[in-house]
């Protein structure tokens, strides 16, 4: 027989108890955790009694407990503080536990009930359950089946933001009981579907108000940014009445009770923070500031990205965070701005990290003079910083830049800074570190990007015949060179000074029309087109001499030598075959060009390199993760 060890029938009172979340004398639980597995950076199982189970979450805040060991797959814990939540998709709920600890060691197997006789169940489960429904709240209880005893729990109870702050303004109790009569959601258990709901959150960025007119007349808006405890985000967003209400109401660095607010998917497009959803707060939503709670520092959060791995991030919406080494600090220059021709204050700082590649950070407005000069004052000490909300950008190949929510840290005391400095102290002072820049092609105005940037199938190309309709779109692509016309007119004579086209002039030399001068010589540059070839189709692609000359390895000059020597062995056409069936890295650019009347797709190559296996290895672990988290979010177990 199977020794129980959980609160015995718990799940299935608490799922049916529609008032669960505003109850103030629910039973405490134990329960086993079972099947226990990763979803992103956060943690699966199920949750059993016994003789239910149900689907269950860990927060992120609670993930350091089971990598330590703390919690473990068939241990018991006892659930302090958690929400029942509705799976979207699915006609069935699920507990997301923000607060719990481990009691008693971890079992040999699943616990399961159903296997007591009649009797035992009668003799053992009626009392567990008259205790569960009798006992005050205040009593050490013990569970009898168990030998575990069980510490007082706190009462929560779900009240709206005003209801929150009346009892404040007319109870003179201490926070601390005051803490135990409130029901605050953290913000990772919100979702579209969810009813009433409360918040405590800080505002860690506020938006200017901005005036806007479209086709349904104009307005005002403006957003905020919103932390909890855990560190987690999300972006209110207030229009119109809404936003005039809350404008002067919400202050920087405060900390408010928000309620009566609805919740969307985010549009990826705009989005700069990490959260699949955000917030919209209307005329009758209510935002209380909790000026008497003892006030929470919400925990900065990163998620680094090496600094070799940037490039992917080259010109794209998402936001991401860096932690480096400080190997210089620039004096702080004024920058006029071009849009109202102010001087603001930036200043550079060159960064490192244990992929031996540096990237220049800009610092801008109070972060170059605050935080920039004391960097500056403690440059030869090599100091860490972490930095949150980077903007990544294409200048000299890969350039970041602070926005207005960017957050500097100096010598944070984490275990990416703590083993960061060690691998600098130890080695990297003596390596010699190169710019991730200088690996990234120098490419045409509007396509200076990244070979991991808007990546794209060629069938997303040949697919879509209006794409570069209106404007050229700048994709990346990585494909085969599948063949090479050898009759084809593969170069033209360049002026050797501006590469413009020349003529031959009537007695000798060349004329070129762009210098207006004769020159006796010219050379050879490179005007071809090659088909490519990946996994989803194949298409022509246009490719100038700088670009040509990486996919044939050598010049319009030398393979116009091998085009006219004699002999058994064509080596002009031995040398197209070598370029064949090799595997490139391209930039491409899409355009539609009109021939004839009728419009055509012109690919043209912007850069090419060779592949990096293992950039190309990280870009697919990215999208694995990308898409392991999206799957967490919407809680797809």
């Amino acid at each position: 027989m199977q020794t129980a060890s959980v609160t015995p029938d718990a799940i299935s009172s608490v799922l049916s108890n529609p008032s669960f979340d505003s109850s103030s004398d629910r039973p405490e639980i134990v329960v086993q955790v079972v099947d226990l597995k990763p979803i992103g950076n956060r943690y699966t199982f199920g949750a059993n009694d016994g003789k239910t189970k149900v689907k269950a979450m860990f927060t992120a805040s609670l993930t350091p407990e089971i990598i330590s060991g703390k919690i473990q797959n068939l241990c018991l814990i006892r659930l302090i503080d958690f929400t029942v939540n509705d799976i979207s998709s699915k006609s069935t709920k699920y507990f997301l536990v923000t607060k719990c600890e481990a009691v008693g060691s971890v079992l040999d197997s699943e616990i399961n009930l159903e296997s007591k006789s009649q009797e035992e169940e009668e003799a053992t489960t009626e009392p567990k359950r008259q205790k569960l429904e009798h006992s005050p709240v205040s009593d050490v209880k013990m569970d009898v089946s168990t030998g575990i005893t069980l510490k007082p729990k706190q009462e929560f109870v779900s009240k709206s933001a005003s209801q929150i702050m009346t009892e404040q303004r007319g109870n003179a109790a201490p926070a601390a009981r005051m803490s135990m009569t409130r029901r605050v959601h953290p913000l990772v258990s919100l979702n579209p579907y969810q009813g009433n709901w409360t918040i405590k959150v800080r505002v860690t960025n506020k938006g200017v108000m901005r005036n806007y007119k479209n086709a349904r007349g104009e307005g005002c808006v403006f957003n905020v940014e919103l932390t909890d405890e855990e560190g987690t985000q999300i972006q209110a967003t207030m229009f119109n009445d809404a936003a005039r209400k809350f404008y002067d109401r919400f202050q920087l660095g405060k900390v408010y009770y928000i309620s009566r607010g609805t919740l969307k998917l985010a549009n990826k497009q705009f989005k700069t923070i990490q959260n699949d959803y955000e917030m919209t707060l209307n005329d009758n939503s209510e935002v209380e500031e909790a000026s008497s709670e003892e006030m929470f520092i919400p925990e900065t959060k990163f998620n680094f990205i090496p600094i070799e791995e940037l490039g992917m991030y080259v010109n794209q919406k998402e936001l991401i965070d860096l932690i480096g080494v400080v190997q210089s600090v620039s004096p702080t220059m004024s920058i006029r701005r071009r849009t109202d021709n102010e001087m603001i204050p930036k200043r550079d700082i060159t960064l490192a990290d244990e992929s031996k590649k540096t990237v220049v950070v800009s610092l801008w407005n109070d972060l170059a003079t605050g935080i920039g000069q004391e960097l500056l004052d403690m440059a030869d000490k090599s100091p860490v910083i972490a930095i949150k909300s980077l903007k990544v950008g294409d200048f000299q190949g890969v350039s970041l830049s602070t926005i207005s929510r960017s957050n500097v840290v100096i010598n944070p005391e984490s275990p990416e800074a703590k083993k960061l400095k060690s691998w600098f102290d130890s080695e990297g002072k003596e390596v010699s570190m190169s710019s991730i820049g200088s690996g990234m092609s120098p490419l045409s105005k509007n396509g200076s990007r990244s070979m991991y940037t808007d990546r794209v199938l060629l069938s997303h190309i040949t697919s879509n015949p209006s794409l570069g309709e209106e404007k050229p779109v700048f994709l990346s692509t990585r494909a085969y060179i599948s063949f090479i016309k050898p009759d084809q007119t593969m170069w033209y004579q360049a002026c050797k000074t501006c590469n413009k086209k020349v003529t031959e002039a009537l007695d000798s030399g060349y004329w070129c029309e762009g210098c207006q001068k004769k020159y006796e010589e010219c050379s050879l540059r490179y005007i071809m087109a090659v088909k490519v070839t990946d996994s989803s189709g194949e298409t022509w692609i246009s490719s100038f001499n700088d670009e040509a000359e990486k996919i044939l390895g050598c010049s319009a000059d030398e393979l116009n030598k091998l085009r006219s020597e004699e002999g058994e062995v064509n080596e002009y056409q031995t040398k197209l075959k070598e370029a064949t069936w090799s595997c490139h890295a391209f930039r491409v650019s899409v355009t539609q060009n009109e021939y004839n009347g009728e419009k055509r797709q012109r690919v043209t190559v912007k850069g090419v390199a060779p592949v990096d296996f293992a950039a190309e290895t990280r870009l697919l672990l990215q999208d694995i993760s990308n898409k392991t988290n999206n799957k967490a979010s919407q809680l797809l177990f």
